[in-house]
């Protein structure tokens, strides 16, 4: 098996229901709602799953390391399409970064740290496969939540949905 394809498949497939999940947040909708104090706002919540799916890919694949600082923060997009046009330039970049990638990368170490804290310590296969694909599931599936708390309709991911039967 040719794992290189299959990751590159498996971030396409991903992308796209990303992209489907970033495309169903309605036109008027107010980035700054939580669902509860303790929640994320809205729009911190789909940049940080565009993010994941984009700034983050480009990190893990094309840097060994990231020395976090709070500057680095990115400016949260106040309205869907400023949000899309930024999903759309960084997933470009990372799949660029993706197919230029070698098997034995996969093997090199790639580390996140903050200060004198360090938060990840790994391959980077598994950061790709933890803190990129998983992590962007996880908050992706959490957005589609928002989204039928907001009485909108939740695309299906791996199938249809409720609101697509």
């Amino acid at each position: 098996m040719d794992f290189q394809k299959e990751l590159i498949a498996e971030y396409d497939r991903e992308t796209d229901r990303t992209r489907k999940t970033l495309e169903a947040i309605p036109e008027d909708a107010d980035f700054a709602w939580k669902p509860h104090a303790k929640s994320m706002a809205l729009g911190r919540l789909a940049s940080h799953v565009s993010d994941t799916n984009g700034d983050w890919a480009i990190h893990t694949i094309a840097h060994d390391r990231l020395e976090w600082t709070p500057e680095m923060n990115p400016k949260d997009p106040t309205n869907k399409k400023d949000l899309l046009a930024r999903f759309d330039k960084q997933v470009a970049e990372a799949k660029s970064a993706l197919a230029a990638m070698t098997p034995a990368k996969w093997d090199s170490n790639w580390k996140f740290v903050a200060g004198d804290q360090t938060w990840i310590d790994d391959t980077k296969y598994n950061v790709w496969r933890t803190w990129v694909l998983n992590h962007l599931v996880h908050h992706r599936a959490q957005l589609g939540v928002y989204l039928r708390l907001l009485d909108k309709k939740v695309p299906g991911m791996y199938g249809p949905s409720a609101d697509e039967m």
